[in-house]
């Protein structure tokens, strides 16, 4: 909204100022808030869970929530964006509710908030773009009818919400991974599609993961709970669909839905229909890697984020 008090000319200024204010205001809110934010109990069947019990958690709606701020003062506005912002909003709430709990909410509790945010999600984002599809690596456009793109479009959004949250076990992983998502996405946002709206919306992102991990680097001093990966499984859909690609996801955020994806198959398998799969395989598979293949946790940061960083860099390499 700054845009229109001042002239054109100061659009890249107005940028610059506005990601630097969001990193030091999240250093800032986190560090003084940490004695407030609710306190984690540690997690019995998780690698090293009880190295967690006692921290903060719940951090995630303070980056969340400058982010959001600050996109809606430093981006040009969109009544499209406002939309997605007030269902990442939705997202982090939800998730700091369940984080600052007593009892942990029940699966079909979580899953029918999931299910309402996904809906009007895919709902805008059918109405304010239509259903054309774009499939990735080739010159081809897939239309498809309103109501199937709106269900496709939904499922996308809840896999994305739970396969990051699932991943966010290990001090600076869920943060570290998402912000190669994140400038991977703003690459093909600023270069390929020149979409100047989004690809700044990536960028503020990750100046708010940034400030959030110069507390969660390992041995890290709070934890960004279900508020932060929530909201940022949400924002990872969304820009997906917004690039017109959305099996880009495939790609993009392929650590986040192998680490975290092979559990929810797993458990749903077992649950649903008796079958047990993957038996000497631990998930989320970021516990596997620590427990069974003997990482320490920050092997485990980096090597995901290199994974992530390779497979971004091959495919914007071959389209940009």
């Amino acid at each position: 909204m700054l845009y229109l008090l001042f002239p054109d000319s100061a659009a890249k200024w107005i940028a610059f100022i506005g990601l630097v204010l969001a990193f030091l205001l999240t250093c800032f809110l986190l560090k003084t808030m940490q004695n407030i934010l609710p306190r984690d109990g540690g997690r019995a069947f998780a690698v090293n869970g009880a190295l967690s019990q006692g921290k903060p958690r719940g951090a995630g709606i303070v980056f969340i929530l400058v982010f959001c701020i600050f996109a809606l003062l430093f981006i040009p506005f969109e009544k499209e964006l406002l939309i997605y912002l007030i269902m990442i909003i939705a997202a982090m709430l939800s998730g700091y509710l369940d984080d600052s709990s007593r009892t942990p909410w029940g699966e079909y509790k979580k899953g029918l908030i999931d299910l309402v945010i996904a809906f009007v999600c895919a709902f805008s984002y059918v109405n304010y773009n239509g259903t054309d599809m774009t499939i990735m690596l080739a010159d081809y456009t897939l239309t498809l009818p309103k109501a199937v793109y709106i269900v496709l479009a939904m499922i996308l959004i809840w896999v994305s919400i739970n396969v990051t949250n699932c991943s966010d076990g290990v001090d600076g992983l869920c943060g570290s991974v998402a912000i190669i998502s994140f400038l991977s996405y703003f690459a093909l946002f600023k270069g390929a599609l020149d979409n100047l709206v989004y690809s700044q919306l990536c960028l503020m992102i990750v100046i708010c993961l940034l400030g959030y991990l110069w507390f969660n680097a390992s041995p890290s001093k709070l934890l960004m709970g279900d508020a932060g990966s929530r909201a940022i499984g949400l924002l990872l859909a969304l820009l997906s669909l917004k690039s017109g690609r959305p099996l880009l996801f495939l790609i993009f955020c392929l650590v986040f839905l192998i680490d975290g994806g092979i559990g929810l198959v797993k458990v749903s398998l077992l649950r649903f229909l008796k079958i047990h799969i993957l038996k000497n395989t631990r998930t989320p598979l970021h516990d596997h890697a620590r427990k069974n293949a003997g990482w320490s946790d920050t092997q485990t940061v980096f090597r995901f984020l290199i994974l992530q960083a390779v497979l971004s860099c091959a495919y914007l390499y071959a389209v940009l």
